[in-house]
């Protein structure tokens, strides 16, 4: 499930018509202005036109608002379709052209998030998160803390058929790979359902390219393609 994460474009078209049409013969008792005139006074009356009609660019506030509003509330993907998935990557991808360079060393990695999205379901929690698996354990919570220099820790809390709560966490080292990829070693997994605590399993490990990170979001392309969005989770009072 681990995951670290950290962009893509809206296009429109203007199209006008010529603003003036004469015919010589149909309006020969007419006066006209000099050929050269009207004709750059038309390109001019064009040229405003489509000068206030481009769009303005975005812009990557606009982006991440537009991208969390996309994912919210939405199971952490598990409730989109297919064409809904698209859009989302399509906005992941234009805030790419955003991040920082060398984001691996960027300090604003550190911290608490919020797995706000995966464009497949079960990569974070594994069996938790399958479809088998929502059956039996709802999701309550699911967050990464990243912490200076190297620790990350994933936790997963959950309801067991909604009478028993529990967690899953893994505790991991990160080692970045270069200026945007970056891989964490997890130590086996450790449970906790009602009073009962263990672990089990072996180490896992994942990797992970960081496409942009701000002070909101960060995002996330597995080795695999999946996408992950990760939100900071705000300070408790």
């Amino acid at each position: 499930m681990a995951s670290l994460a950290a962009c893509s474009t809206a296009k429109a078209f203007a199209e006008f018509p010529a603003p003036f049409s004469f015919s010589a013969r149909r309006f020969s008792n007419e006066v006209y202005l000099p050929c050269n005139r009207r004709s750059s006074a038309a390109m001019r009356i064009c040229g405003a036109l489509s000068v206030s009609a481009a769009p303005a660019p975005a812009k990557p506030d606009d982006l991440v608002d537009r991208l969390v509003s996309m994912v919210v509330q939405t199971d952490r993907g598990v409730l989109l379709s297919k064409d809904e998935h698209q859009k989302v990557a399509e906005v992941a991808n234009e805030l790419q052209s955003f991040c920082v360079a060398e984001p691996v060393k960027c300090p604003l990695i550190f911290g608490e998030w919020d797995v706000l999205y995966c464009s497949n379901p079960t990569s974070p929690g594994g069996e938790y998160r399958s479809a088998l698996g929502r059956v039996f354990f709802k999701t309550k919570d699911m967050k990464q803390v990243v912490e200076a220099p190297d620790t990350v820790n994933n936790c997963v809390t959950f309801s067991l058929m909604g009478f028993v709560d529990g967690e899953v966490s893994l505790k991991g080292k990160l080692r970045a790979l270069d200026e945007e990829w970056i891989q964490v070693v997890f130590e086996p997994p450790e449970l906790k359902v009602g009073g009962l605590e263990f672990t089990y399993g072996g180490q896992s490990e994942v990797k992970l390219r960081i496409t942009y990170i701000d002070e909101k979001i960060r995002l996330g392309l597995g080795s695999r393609g999946s996408l992950f969005v990760f939100q900071r989770r705000k300070p408790s009072i």
